[in-house]
């Protein structure tokens, strides 16, 4: 079965690096809870706020080992007037049996405040 796992993180400034950084660092805690192997991932989801315009976060994603065959899409996330900023949002579509409920969602640094009854996550 086909589950949605869904991930957030917020970067300190518009910086390549820092988003790649970033992205990195929620991409390995969402695979980490899940146990998730790039084999199971039918597609994965990155977008970005409007302010995050530096880097195209899926970058993150292709320099995994293992993540050179999973289709990745990169989009901008819509402009909410008094939205998050400077904020990476992950929706990864994996093969597993985990029973929805069971599934951890990661939401790390301002990100946190996004899904505050799923958190599960440390910052």
């Amino acid at each position: 079965m086909v589950r949605g796992i869904r991930g957030a993180i917020t970067v300190p400034a518009n910086d390549g690096d820092l988003m790649i950084e970033a992205t990195k660092r929620l991409i390995a805690e969402m695979v980490k809870q899940n146990n998730i192997d790039p084999e199971t991932v039918c597609s994965a989801f990155l977008s970005a706020t409007n302010d995050l315009d530096a880097m195209f976060p899926a970058k993150a994603l292709r320099e995994q080992p293992g993540w050179e065959y999973v289709p990745v899409m990169c989009m901008q996330e819509l402009t909410i007037k008094g939205s998050l900023e400077r904020c990476i949002r992950i929706m990864m579509h994996v093969d597993t049996e985990t029973a929805q409920k069971n599934i951890q969602h990661v939401y790390l640094e301002g990100a946190v405040v996004l899904r505050p009854d799923l958190q599960q996550s440390t910052n």
